[in-house]
């Protein structure tokens, strides 16, 4: 999300102990019992069983469930059960999972020789939930409406960036009359054709093309920030009733859908339910106790529960530890003074005691050590840089007093770390740095907010950042994309900062890091690009811009009533297209 600013689940089948507590036996869908970690590589529990409530609960709310308007990675995830894209990733465990196939397009797109133009044709046939048939106007209309003005500012800023001819359109509601106008990088010649006009050579543009942003809407059902409550469904589901902020959203089937339109769907469960605001610790007890069926966050287990399941062999067997491509890290703002200097945001790395945050995440299980920003599954991360070492990870307290005399700030200084009150993980992380740098005499104080505003209002928010001097916020990111460019580019490319909903929370303005980005997407050798990923997170590491903290391991629990269970490298999360129940 983050990617897209973050958010992350929960599968199973287990011994006889917990089986009884589920109320339902291993392997109710004809698959055999399933064993620790089963899910990082294979599907556990495989069923075509139809039918079915799955129920959904999450601690916080989503940034918005309107395509158009999130970043959140479970709200892609999710959003695929009532919103088609023009490309999908393939369902598969592993790393085919990154593969990228046709979803509302009838194949892959042709590309101009200057790779330019991208071509796609779109299948015919295909319906909303109201029986209107789907077209390429409403796919073109439905880019221009996100991100281009600031209605919609959640969601990221690609097609923005990239479409030629569109430089000062500022969105569908800046011109009632004529909602298009200036909005020139997409043609549609005809119902069923997409034309894209980029102002460069963008080699990975076939990964914009999976985002909700190319989900349709039609100009007519188009309520501005308001579509959110009940977005116009082109999936298996539509909304039942309207969606409810902080309490509910629940999804029902859609007749008007046509699954031979859509091979990447099971569309198992009857009814989808999503309970919003749920304190953390009751969501983890409900998923072991089987009264929930899937954490939307995906985010792993808590603390507390972590320890429960990992240490009894019969709940183990119901638990996946997969690595993923998400970071957790801390963001250091290079514009808040001091850490407007280069050496007390080096101090500030040289302080911090790994092992403590490590532990914020729970130990070895909850992810490891990194010492650079991308995953170590990305072609390109380079885990020899190692800038700032220390013997047993708890830090380097006398380079770290080394480096506040050299940026003039001997006796330490005072700084504000901001988190996401609800997630643990980020306030414990907080609370970790917070002892790190209180050893070299840097006074911390943590500020906490909620989920759903953080990245928007909050920490997304440079004017926010500044007058609450947050010159350090708790964030995580995984890849847009499985690349160097999906992965870093909205968190350090300086074009990337923006007034609202910004990722580049460090605002970090680079120019050798921005040529970099700027030619890598030139550059159709994947061995070059992944060369000059690697040069962009060192000179991000040299600059002190971000501190790593884990290279998350989930830990996700699945209830024995669960089908289809499996971690999908592209959504860092179960496909949640493909999970049915086997209770009523």
């Amino acid at each position: 999300m983050t990617k897209r600013a973050l958010g992350f689940v929960a599968l199973g089948a287990a011994a006889t102990l917990l089986l009884s507590a589920c109320g339902g036996g291993g392997g109710a869908g004809g698959g055999g019992e399933a064993a620790f970690n089963q899910g990082e590589t294979e599907i556990v529990n495989p069923s075509e069983q139809k039918g079915g409530t799955l129920r959904y609960a999450i601690s916080s709310d989503f940034d918005s469930p309107d395509p158009g308007n999130m970043y959140y990675a479970f709200g892609w995830n999710f959003s695929r059960y009532y919103a088609r894209t023009l490309l999908t990733y393939t369902t598969s465990p592993g790393s085919e999972g990154t593969e990228l196939q046709p979803d509302l397009a009838e194949g892959m797109p042709e590309v101009s020789d200057d790779g330019t133009t991208y071509t796609v044709k779109l299948k015919k046939g295909l319906k909303y939930e109201n029986g209107e048939e789907i077209v390429a106007e409403d796919i073109k209309y439905a880019i221009a409406r996100s991100n281009f003005g600031k209605q919609l500012s959640n969601g990221p800023e690609y097609f923005k960036k990239l479409l030629a001819d569109s430089d000062d359109y500022e969105g569908p509601y800046a011109n009632a009359s004529d909602p298009l106008q200036g909005f020139g990088g997409i043609e549609t010649p005809d119902d069923h054709t997409l034309v894209f006009h980029l102002k460069r050579p963008f080699a990975e543009f076939n990964y914009i093309l999976i985002q909700p942003q190319t989900a349709p809407v039609p100009a007519e059902a188009d309520k501005g920030p308001q579509y959110q409550s009940h977005v116009l469904s082109s999936g298996p589901y539509k909304f039942d009733g309207d969606y409810k902020p902080e309490q509910s959203l629940n999804l029902v089937r859609n007749d008007e859908w046509d699954p031979a339109t859509d091979p990447t769907r099971k569309a198992l469960p009857d009814r989808i339910e999503v309970e919003l605001g749920v304190e953390q610790n009751e969501i983890d007890q409900r998923l072991v106790n089987g009264q929930l069926d899937v954490d939307l966050s995906t985010s792993s287990l808590g603390l507390a529960m972590k320890g429960t399941v990992l240490s009894d062999e019969a709940k183990k067997a119901n638990v996946d530890n997969p690595a993923g491509n998400t970071m957790r890290y801390v963001n250091i703002n290079t514009k808040v003074e001091p850490l407007d200097d280069l050496a007390c945001r080096q101090a500030i790395m040289f302080a911090a005691d790994h092992d403590a945050l490590q532990r914020a995440w729970g130990g070895p299980s909850g992810g490891d050590i990194p010492t650079q920003i991308m995953p170590k599954s990305l072609e390109g991360a380079d885990t020899s840089i190692d800038l700032y070492p220390s013997d047993d990870n708890k830090g380097d307290l006398d380079k770290a007093n080394a480096k506040l005399k050299e940026c003039g700030e001997d006796d330490g200084f005072t700084v504000n770390i901001g988190a996401r009150s609800d997630r643990p993980a980020d306030v414990g992380t907080a609370e970790a740095l917070q002892a790190s740098l209180k050893r070299v005499g840097i006074d911390a104080s943590i500020k906490q907010y909620p989920s759903d505003t953080y990245t928007n209002s909050q920490a997304g928010s440079p004017d926010f950042v500044h007058d609450n001097e947050l010159g350090l916020t708790v964030y995580g990111w995984a890849p847009d994309w499985a690349t160097g460019y999906g992965f870093m580019s909205e968190i350090v490319n300086g074009e990337s900062i923006r007034d609202a909903g910004n990722a580049n929370i460090s605002e970090f303005d680079d120019p050798e890091v921005n040529k970099l980005f700027e030619e890598s997407v030139k550059e159709q050798d994947p061995e070059a690009r992944a060369d000059k990923y690697s040069q962009i997170d060192r000179i991000v590491m040299e600059n002190a811009v971000i501190l790593p903290v884990v290279q998350e391991k989930m830990v996700y629990y699945r209830p024995d009533t669960l089908t289809n269970v499996y971690y999908h490298v592209g959504y860092a999360g179960y496909d949640f297209m493909a999970l049915g129940t086997t209770r009523e």
